[in-house]
């Protein structure tokens, strides 16, 4: 008996494309260098989102931690999550 493959076809173009597309932006994202200053940064945050107006009133900085510890419960094995974000938005009339 012949397999019928074709309701197969939709699904394989779906994640052939996504796979694909993926591999063609794997390839042109050159590897970034880890910056010392900036992972010393990124450590001293405290946990929480900030936002603070510059002086100039043209410049708001932000800044963000969220740092968790989970517990597989089946086996007993824990994952901790450290993210962390600095942020810079600048608006000026020309």
């Amino acid at each position: 008996m012949a397999l019928p493959l074709a309701p197969l076809v939709p699904v394989v173009l779906k994640y052939g494309s996504v796979a694909l597309a993926a591999w063609l932006l794997a390839r042109h994202v050159s590897p970034a260098r880890v910056d010392q200053r900036s992972e010393d940064a990124l450590d001293d945050l405290p946990e929480g989102l900030t936002a603070a107006r510059a002086r100039d009133r043209e410049q708001v900085n932000a800044t963000g931690r969220f740092r968790r510890v989970i517990t597989l419960v089946r086996s007993g094995r824990a994952i901790e999550i450290d993210a962390a974000f600095l942020a810079r938005f600048r608006a000026r009339q020309l």
